[in-house]
This record gives C-alpha cells, sequence and structure tokens, in this order.
C-alpha cells in the first residue's frame, strides 16, 4: 500500500482491526473518524508495544477511507516536500521521534504547525513521555499539548492473541501447550516471539514438520 509517492511502503498486515489492547486509544482514533474532525495525538511505550502498527494502521485505515495520509520514520530523514502538501493530507503519522536528527527538528516543527492549522490529525510515537524526549524544547512543547497516550503493556493473553493472528495470516495452527512453552522458555516479549514465529515457520516449510514442543526445541536450540 503506498501513500502519496513516500518512499515508505505500509505494511499491509498492520490495521487497527487486528491491532491487540488498547483499547482507549482505538476509540478515541475512532471517534476522529466517525465524527471526521482532527486532533494531536501522541503514544508512547517501549519497543514492541506496537506503535509502529497503530501508525501504520491509522494512516492504511485513512486511505482506505479514500482520504489523503502519510506515514513517516524518523529513522529515515523527513521529505521536505511533505510540507508544500500538508493542507492536502488528513492525517499524517510520525514515528520514532526520538531518532529525529537533529538537523531536522526545525522542519518538524515547522510541518507540525502547518498540519496543525490545515486541521491534520497528527499522530506521533515515541518511547517516553514527550517531556523526557532528547528534543528540542518547543517541539517537546508541542507534542505535550497534545493528547497523549501510553501504549498498554500485553499480558500473556494479548501476546498469544497476538501470535495467534500471526499464524492465522500464515494459514498455521499452533497448540496452545507451544505457546506456553515459548513463554516459559523463550521470552515473553511480543517482537522476540514473533522472530521466532517467524523462523518456526520457515524452517517447518522446509522441513515439511509440524511446529510442536520437539521441533521448538530444536529449532530455537532451547
Amino acid at each position: 500500500m503506498n501513500q502519496l509517492g513516500l518512499p515508505i511502503t505500509l505494511d499491509s498486515k498492520m490495521l487497527l482491526e487486528n491491532l491487540v489492547g488498547n483499547q482507549q486509544i482505538l476509540d478515541f482514533i475512532n471517534q476522529l473518524y466517525f465524527q471526521d474532525r482532527s486532533a494531536e495525538i501522541y503514544v508512547y511505550g517501549e519497543t514492541g508495544k506496537g506503535k509502529t502498527h497503530l501508525l501504520q494502521g491509522t494512516i492504511s485505515r485513512a486511505l482506505a477511507k479514500k482520504k489523503n495520509g502519510v506515514y513517516i520514520d524518523c529513522n529515515e530523514p523527513i521529505p521536505e516536500h511533505v510540507i508544500d502538501f500538508i493542507d492536502q493530507l488528513d492525517w499524517i503519522g510520525i514515528d520514532n521521534i526520538n531518532q529525529i536528527d537533529s538537523q531536522q527538528q526545525h522542519l518538524f516543527f515547522e510541518l507540525y504547525n502547518r498540519a496543525k492549522l490545515a486541521e491534520v490529525s497528527i499522530l506521533v510515537s515515541g518511547p517516553t513521555t514527550p517531556s523526557s524526549l532528547s528534543i528540542m524544547k518547543d517541539l517537546k512543547t508541542r507534542l505535550g499539548l497534545a493528547t497523549v497516550f501510553e501504549l498498554e503493556e500485553l499480558n500473556d493473553d494479548l501476546t498469544k492473541e497476538v501470535l495467534k493472528n500471526q499464524m492465522s495470516e500464515r494459514n498455521l495452527t499452533i497448540e496452545p501447550k507451544v505457546y506456553e512453552y515459548l513463554f516459559k522458555r523463550y521470552s515473553r516479549n511480543v517482537n522476540i516471539l514473533i522472530s521466532a514465529i517467524n523462523l518456526l515457520d520457515r524452517t517447518s516449510l522446509q522441513s515439511k514438520q509440524g511446529i510442536t514442543i520437539p521441533f521448538v526445541k530444536k529449532t530455537l536450540n532451547l
């Protein structure tokens, strides 16, 4: 799924419909779509809590509703030409604001202000509250005035739901006891578990074996 000629392609699997947990944030965003109004939103949380999923899902929702939206990851330079068509947008997602280059912070500040004046909905993510970010003071102030949400910590049941969604997309199933084994012997971090699922999936296809506990032990060297 492409977005107004920008280099980043959205992941078609990252949708609001399959984002697990964080119902309060989802309700707020859904209300904006329903009421067709704009807002400035800042979400924060550690790696693996779904920030990128939320931002890409929100922009995908905009595009699906025939609105204009862009997703920008601050691990890459912000395209300067975005400012030229900011008033044509309905949504803009700025991911990983903590990674923004110091030379680009003024560009982001201008982009943010123009988007606000044009009543574009702005969704920004970072690892901490705005006040704890290592960015210019004016940006901290702007982000601190947004509606701020902390992404939820996923419990075991929600983590299982994420993993089941991953397996469902591959038309695969895993017995519940395999999940329990992974939680106990491998990790409870959803990103680490998804990487493990990817490896197990590839290896099981190559070996034509089912994903059982002995298979997991062998593949992950447990």
